[in-house]
């Protein structure tokens, strides 16, 4: 006899079998794929907290960005200790979109969710400028699972932090968007994180006093964005007192620091916000010109991941498994 009850079916037994996760937060539209999620446990600390240990057990603490679920399965396993959502991957990846302040809070919470969903490691997001209400990005970010926030002191039409023609509102105005996001933590260890773009417009000691204000606003940490030295990052660190982020961006104004050099900095972490993504890209732009060019795919094998290694990621043989218990209890 053929047995069918659908995937929300499927999904109830599950929980009822081993056991429902807590889906407080969470989006109706995305629950049902919790109940097919093996995470390790956590205890009770919040992802704020888990950030904050990250940054404890590791400096600097590499964060490396992620764009999807998958992404962020893969750099786990590879040992990372913390994640980063951006900004202008959310606008590129799943939007098609250009970095010019055109996704909204809600736009980047469906990637957070998704990514929170399905990895324990602690996840930093680019809120851009706050979106108005940085009280209320804060809030919903801490509901959706982040660690915590970065928001930068660009106007509300910003773009890319290495893009030249950059346009800061006032030190006060920044000052504001701080206090108001401190001001949103239902989390105390929720992370608030202060960017400043000043350096490359304004020079290294305007942007200095700007971070030593948000700091006394409220930011937890400081992200010094497009420095072009070591020496720029020491003067950073020793000024504001607080973790220091470089952004070690491809392409950019950054040089391609180490962890050892930037560790000589005293810098606290180093973010690799779209490296995977871009890698990713070129490989997919090389298969999308070979199979149209060759009519098929046969010289790009050696290159691609195997359905073994996908099913080892994911666990596949293990969900597997439990559905076929699943499907023979109800035959019972």
């Amino acid at each position: 006899m053929f047995i069918s009850f659908g995937w929300k079916g499927l999904a109830d037994k599950w929980a009822a079998h081993y056991g429902a996760p807590d889906n407080s937060g969470i989006e109706s539209h995305i629950v049902d794929k919790k109940f097919f999620r093996v995470r390790s446990s956590t205890g009770s600390s919040s992802a704020g907290a888990r950030l904050r240990a990250a940054l404890e057990a590791e400096r600097p603490l590499q964060v490396m960005g992620v764009i999807n679920a998958y992404a962020a399965l893969l750099a786990e396993k590879s040992g990372f200790r913390a994640l980063y959502l951006s900004g202008s991957g959310v606008a590129v990846a799943s939007y098609g979109l250009p970095d010019l302040g055109v996704t909204t809070l809600n736009d980047v919470l469906i990637d957070v969710k998704r990514i929170t969903s399905t990895t324990t490691l602690p996840l930093l997001v680019d809120a851009d400028t706050g979106w108005g209400d940085p009280g209320r990005t804060v809030r919903k970010m801490i509901q959706a699972g982040a660690a915590g926030i970065h928001m930068e002191d660009q106007v509300e039409a910003k773009r890319c932090g290495h893009r030249p023609n950059k346009q800061l509102v006032s030190t006060a105005e920044m000052v504001k968007r701080v206090r108001a996001a401190a001001a949103g933590r239902t989390d105390p260890a929720f992370v608030i994180m202060a960017r400043t773009d000043a350096v490359a417009g304004e020079g290294l000691a305007a942007g200095i006093e700007r971070a030593c204000r948000y700091r006394d606003a409220g930011a937890d940490m400081i992200f010094a964005e497009a420095l072009g030295d070591l020496k720029q990052y020491r003067k950073f660190v020793n000024a504001v007192r607080v973790p220091v982020l470089a952004n070690i961006t491809e392409f950019g104004k950054t040089p391609m620091f180490t962890v050892e050099e930037l560790r000589s900095a005293g810098v606290s972490l180093a973010l690799y916000p779209l490296t995977a993504f871009r890698a990713m890209s070129a490989a997919a732009l090389k298969v999308y010109r070979t199979v149209r060019a060759q009519g098929t795919q046969k010289e790009l094998l050696p290159e691609m991941q195997t359905r073994a290694e996908l099913y080892e990621f994911l666990n596949y043989t293990m969900y597997e498994q439990r559905m076929d218990e699943l499907f023979k209890k109800q035959k019972e």
